[in-house]
């Protein structure tokens, strides 16, 4: 699946009650899946890291949608490498 058919999924799906719930209330859903998340790589546990990135995923490509952002587009801020200094890998100083 691309970013982009992940995005329309997600959109399909969620779109509707994500965007009655606003901005606001649904970064506070995608905080709570990055707390999930933290535990689970607290844990190491793999089926639910998997399942944590995925959730993460999800709600971070809701927000985008919400705001009007195309997420295939917005990641190629980095199709050339470092968006700083354009080398992969990043060659910026470990300071930045």
């Amino acid at each position: 699946m691309t970013i982009s058919e992940f995005q329309k999924s997600i959109e399909k799906i969620y779109l509707e009650r994500d965007s009655a719930r606003g901005l606001g209330g649904t970064f506070m859903w995608f905080v709570e899946e990055v707390g999930e998340l933290a535990t689970a790589l607290r844990q190491n546990d793999r089926e639910q890291l998997e399942g944590e990135f995925a959730d993460v995923f999800a709600w971070l490509v809701s927000l985008a949608s919400i705001a009007g952002v195309d997420m295939t587009k917005a990641v190629e801020k980095y199709g050339q490498g470092c968006p700083r200094c354009h080398a992969a890998p990043c060659h910026c100083s470990k300071k930045t």
